[in-house]
């Protein structure tokens, strides 16, 4: 699943989680650039994520992650 299709499917899921209508996932975008990103919203953040691509993610693949270019690369090794 080429990476631009992943970042196409993750925009309506942040922006649910997120609830701002104006957030686009984009590959450098940060934690720290997303009003209301902690702790709490990235465990849901991952839920969406897992049961719109029907894939899992351990702990440490969660914490390791730097940007959201990063957790698409990682989708994309897990839905392939």
């Amino acid at each position: 699943m080429p990476s631009e299709l992943i970042l196409g499917q993750l925009t309506p899921i942040m922006r649910e989680v997120f609830d701002n209508d104006d957030l686009t996932a984009t590959a450098d975008l940060t934690a720290n650039r997303v009003e209301g990103w902690d702790s709490l919203a990235n465990v849901r953040l991952f839920i969406a994520i897992e049961q719109k691509f029907k894939i899992r993610f351990s702990a440490p693949e969660m914490s390791g992650l730097k940007n959201v270019g990063e957790l698409v690369s990682l989708i994309e090794k897990k839905v392939s």
